[in-house]
């Protein structure tokens, strides 16, 4: 899997999860986090139909949610038009943290 990083780009943190579309729908991929911006790569036969570019400023607000009773490990991003980008990710908290600094 390979982004195309723009100039003084680095990724800083990268994490394999599931992009949740729709109410039940799960694509497997890749959320990369750089010092600019965040990427989700979508994997398998979904590859560059889900593939997203978020930018810190479209970020209205980062929240999360529980995917089971015991399991806390969904990421919400709100975007300023509304949107929720929900992903299912390990470490969320950490996540969470590192893209609300950005914004």
């Amino acid at each position: 899997m390979k982004i195309d990083l723009k100039a003084n780009e680095m990724v800083v943190k990268a994490s394999d999860t599931n992009h949740l579309v729709g109410g039940s729908e799960r694509i497997k991929g890749k959320l990369i986090l750089t010092n600019q911006r965040i990427y989700f790569k979508s994997g398998n036969g979904d590859a560059g139909k889900f593939d997203m570019e978020i930018e810190p400023k479209n970020i209205r607000d980062v929240l999360y949610f529980n995917t089971g009773l015991l399991f806390a490990n969904g990421l919400n991003l709100v975007t300023q038009q509304g949107e929720q980008l929900r992903f299912v990710i390990k470490k969320r908290n950490a996540w969470g943290e590192m893209i609300a600094n950005m914004c």
